[in-house]
């Protein structure tokens, strides 16, 4: 009993470590509850004073904790701008009050660390500038020391959030202090924020070699000691080295580990290093021990293994939850993106949270790690849908010379030590042909160009030279702070590009939508090494991988349906994804898996043919021979209705049946898609394909008959502290009286949260739906879609996060027969006209 307590204190120990790893010195404690917070309105100001002062009166602004996003708070507008989403920017301020934490031993210094500000952020100490950072995915760090009170006493820290250019990315963005903020305390001297490092040198059954940098910083002192102990998973010491260095001050210590265990996407075993300082400063970091080989012919392989990478590109919102996504809902994703078969994730278009490369540690994903979207121009900018009228120019660009070289250095340093990032991308499409830079290449006749080329050459627009210069400047940034690691980027206009020095200026080299160059480049640039960094989801994209020894992967464009890149109005965003908004797996998500999961996979969905004959019989005809690869899993249509039954499948043989009775013969095969399917008269029942041990059916509904409630489980935990709030996934659907899922229903569904918890917001995955169920908007009811609901409850109260349009005691009384929660349980109850209500405790 003794012995599973003590493992049950280290992995608790261990877990609230690995929630504050990416602050890699002092005591740090999240810093997210008690702010307030004000959108500045267009109206002048009566005040004398500014938000950044302390004698401003911020007594009557909204009160909320951290994260925080404005825009998905916002109303939806078609007068708005496509590209974001058809949301709102804007100016915000955030204001926290706090006394000025008592000294503890040595920690006399204090530090305030933001993960991430959207964006050109300006923070405030007692009316006194820390510091400005204009891009918006970057963490900064800020000492407050110099301009604290005295201990005890009250301190104003203020943030000005300026998103006023709200059109100013290709897609979603939010806008606020949308990441979690951290109080550090620290001594004098100390570690340097993201100065621990390790690097694998060598490794072989018998043993590994670890290098593990040690940086320090603060006032100069001499004969620091330090010292590097790593650990297992399990906490059994496995080295441990001692060094001693000046401030500032760098020295690499070397670990030797006997018998290492390699970290691999089926087995992610994780060691612990932690580097101390003689007075009592610390750093923890995760290391994950493998190897990476990129070679022109044979493509990439892990720990000597080659294989292919099977990847998808992921933007950062979670559609009602805009920006702020708890780390419980990107488990969710990732795991479901796991199921389907994937394998790498690209960080599209820039760093995101480090919960999600934590997250991809732990779970087993390769990371291309991104820094920007735009250089030193900006980028067409879609206004009234994608593609569509005439585009906008607002960007980050104007900041790009000033900021670049330490945004990529930043990036590099914060994520340097997650064992799951292989590459790291120095840009996105930088080269689009004419968007902005152009070459004479582009007067050819554009066969071999995949994106659009805005028209031919064009000699006002900046020379796409430019970009090759660049990209050696960034890349060699890269490689001063990691070689351990290749360094890459997603070329949009490969054939001009292919006229400058950027190829040559990375080590892979990343083709967008560009599968008819992979056999031919080979050939011309016998040593670059290629894969495809952006891909369609056919199945002709896939083979240009699987059957090419030389391209070792893909990335689809998209894992997860996103917002903003939105078409024209109601659309909220884009729907390329695997899964959708509500992070429910999309027929095309199965299709995927058949392609790419090792498991035996089988699903099957429908549509109805045409068959109705006269004048528009030879288009009908067409359409019949079409196989979607977007098929629903829905069975309810007329009696005797010619119907397509389509199977994703990557099984040899599968057998279809109705009602428990063979139909429709043996399937053909769709070379194009290698989709199995049958055309058979529609009957209601129970339609169901199998094949060995894997199998899929999907049945008649009747009328919405009542809701049903459930919680979704993961499989493992996500780290947290004292001070994270606990997320749920409640999955809420219409069944009918048997208690099938009615995939056509799209009832309006209330959902009521009491006790210790509340309502984060409502997702229904429609990409139409623009009423945006957000609680502060008294957004507790939506539509369902496809007879499915997806609510996030968030433990503790909410009160905080309501703004004023918002009554909590009025859904209390509506409630008032809905027995609250005892001993701090959350209960939820789901309710819609007509239909049954659905109960649950989460646990």
């Amino acid at each position: 009993m003794m012995n599973r307590k003590l493992l049950f204190v280290v992995v608790l120990a261990l877990s609230a470590m690995q929630a504050t790893a990416q602050v890699s010195f002092g005591q740090p404690e999240r810093f997210n509850e008690q702010w307030l917070f004000n959108l500045e309105s267009t109206d002048a100001t009566t005040s004398k004073t500014t938000p950044a002062e302390v004698a401003f009166e911020d007594t009557r602004w909204r009160r909320l904790n951290l994260p925080h996003d404005w825009s998905v708070e916002g109303v939806m507008s078609p007068h708005l701008a496509s590209c974001t989403g058809y949301l709102p920017g804007g100016i915000g301020w955030y204001r926290k009050h706090f006394a000025t934490p008592a000294a503890k031993d040595d920690f006399v210094k204090t530090f305030i660390y933001f993960e991430g500000v959207y964006n050109r952020s300006e923070v405030y100490l007692n009316g006194h500038l820390l510091g400005k950072r204009p891009n918006g995915y970057a963490s900064f760090l800020y000492d407050m020391t110099p301009y604290l009170n005295k201990e005890g006493e009250d301190n104003v820290l203020a943030v000005r959030v300026d998103h006023s250019q709200y059109a100013d990315s290709r897609w979603y963005t939010g806008s606020g202090i949308y990441r979690d903020v951290w109080l550090i305390r620290a001594p004098e001297t100390h570690l340097a924020q993201w100065g621990s490092a390790w690097r694998l040198k060598k490794i072989s059954n018998s043993q590994a070699i670890v290098e593990v940098d040690i940086e320090t910083e603060g006032k100069g002192a001499l004969g620091i000691p330090a010292e590097v102990i790593m650990t297992d998973a399990s906490g059994k010491e496995v080295a441990r080295a001692k060094a001693t260095l000046g401030c500032p001050g760098k020295k690499t210590v070397t670990l030797t580990v006997k018998k290492p265990h390699r970290w691999n996407l089926d087995d992610t075993y994780l060691y612990n290093i932690e580097t101390r300082l003689g007075n009592g400063d610390r750093s923890l970091m995760r290391a994950g021990l493998r190897t990476l080989t990129f070679d022109p012919n044979h493509g990439f392989a892990l720990n000597d293994k080659w294989m292919k990478v099977k990847g998808v590109c992921l933007h950062h919102d979670a559609g009602v939850l805009g920006a702020v996504v708890p780390a419980e809902v990107w488990r969710h994703r990732l795991e479901e993106l796991k199921s389907i078969g994937v394998n790498a994730i690209r960080m599209s278009h820039n760093p995101q949270a480090p919960v999600l490369y934590d997250l991809c540690d732990e779970l087993g994903f390769l990371v291309m790690d991104e820094a920007s979207d735009e250089w030193e121009f900006p980028k067409r900018k879609w206004l009234e849908g994608w593609n569509r009228g005439k585009p906008g120019f607002e960007g980050t660009f104007d900041f790009f010379e000033e900021w670049i070289d330490r945004d990529v250095a930043d990036m590099v340093r914060r994520d340097r030590n997650h064992p799951s990032v292989f590459l790291w991308s120095i840009g996105n499409e930088v080269d689009y042909p004419n968007d902005p830079y152009s070459h004479p290449i582009l007067d050819g006749d554009g066969k071999d160009f995949t994106q659009p080329m805005y028209g031919g050459y064009k000699p006002d627009q900046p020379n796409a030279e430019r970009i090759g210069k660049i990209a050696k400047r960034l890349s060699a940034i890269v490689r001063g702070i990691d070689n351990s690691r290749a360094v890459t980027g997603a070329l949009a206009g490969v054939v001009m590009s292919n006229q400058t020095e950027y190829p040559e200026a990375i080590d892979v080299v990343g083709y967008n939508y560009t599968e008819s160059r992979y056999a031919e480049d080979h050939a011309k640039y016998p040593k670059r090494i290629i894969y495809g960094s952006e891909n369609r989801h056919d199945l002709a994209a896939w083979k240009a991988v699987r059957d090419n020894e030389h391209i070792f992967g893909q990335f689809l464009w998209t894992g997860a349906d996103y917002l903003g890149e939105s078409g024209a109005w109601p659309a909220r965003g884009s729907s390329a994804g695997l899964i959708d908004l509500a992070s429910q797996r999309k027929p095309n998500g199965w299709y995927r898996a058949s392609l790419w999961s090792e498991k035996p996979v089988v699903y099957i969905g429908t549509y109805p043919l045409n068959n109705r004959g006269g004048r528009n019989a030879g288009r009908q005809g067409r359409r019949n021979n079409f196989i979607s690869t977007y098929a629903a899993d829905t069975w309810n249509y007329r009696d005797g209705q010619q119907i397509r039954v389509v199977c994703f499948t990557n099984q040899p043989d599968v057998r279809l049946s109705l009602n428990g009775q063979p139909v429709g013969g043996e399937a053909k095969l769709d070379s194009t898609t290698n989709v199995r399917y049958w055309d058979i008269a529609y009957q209601p029942g129970t339609l169901r394909a199998e094949s060995g041990t894997a199998s899929y059916e999907i049945r008649t509904s009747g009328l919405p008959y009542a809701l049903r409630v459930t919680q979704e489980k993961s499989e493992g935990s996500v780290a947290t502290d004292e001070k994270t709030a606990k997320t749920y996934i409640l999955t809420i659907e219409v069944v009918d009286e048997q208690g099938n899922l009615v995939r056509l229903a799209d009832n309006d569904i209330t959902c009521m949260v009491v006790g210790n918890g509340h309502l984060l917001g409502l997702e229904n995955g429609n990409m139409s739906d623009t009423s945006g169920a957000v609680p502060l908007r008294g957004g507790i009811h939506r539509r369902a879609n496809q007879g499915r609901l997806v609510a996030y409850v968030q433990e503790g109260p909410g009160m905080m996060q309501m703004g004023p349009n918002f009554n909590q005691r009025q859904q209390n009384q509506e409630g008032a027969n809905f027995q609250n929660g005892q001993n701090g349980n959350i209960r939820v109850r789901v309710s819609s006209p007509l239909l049954q209500d659905a109960e649950i405790v989460l646990e």
